[in-house]
């Protein structure tokens, strides 16, 4: 069976980023991402999150297209929640290089337990 376009757009996606066009000031850019799954790498279930992401950029802003497919890649993926959290933020300081970012992954309750995942990142002082 072939794949649709959608699963080959979300299978090849990559975090894109332009450039920043007001850096005469630093401003936060927040995102929420409120259907965003993955798998328990231990049962295969399946896991939902709102992942909340804010960053003040430096040179670069991330491309939203590209975040939305970047985000996607995850639904088919055996992943822990913490890691959910820690390889999303890599990710985009390793694109950006922003002044500062949070990523707070908030997991729907499961086994009545519910996990929230917070990481934050500043750049070193030049």
């Amino acid at each position: 069976m072939d794949k649709k376009y959608g699963e080959l757009a979300i299978e090849n996606a990559e975090l894109e980023a332009f450039e920043n066009r007001t850096k005469e000031r630093k401003y936060t850019i927040e995102f929420t991402c409120p259907e965003f799954t993955c798998l328990c790498p231990r049962s295969g279930f399946p896991d939902f999150a709102t992942i909340y992401i804010t960053y003040v950029p430096d040179q670069k802003c991330v491309e939203l297209k590209s975040l939305k497919l970047y985000i996607n890649k995850f639904r088919n993926q055996g992943i822990y929640h913490e890691d959910v959290t820690n390889v999303i933020m890599t990710d985009l300081i390793n694109l950006l290089d922003p002044h500062e970012i949070e990523v707070t992954s908030d997991f729907t309750v499961r086994g009545n337990i519910h996990t929230v995942v917070k990481a934050k990142h500043v750049k070193a002082s030049k």
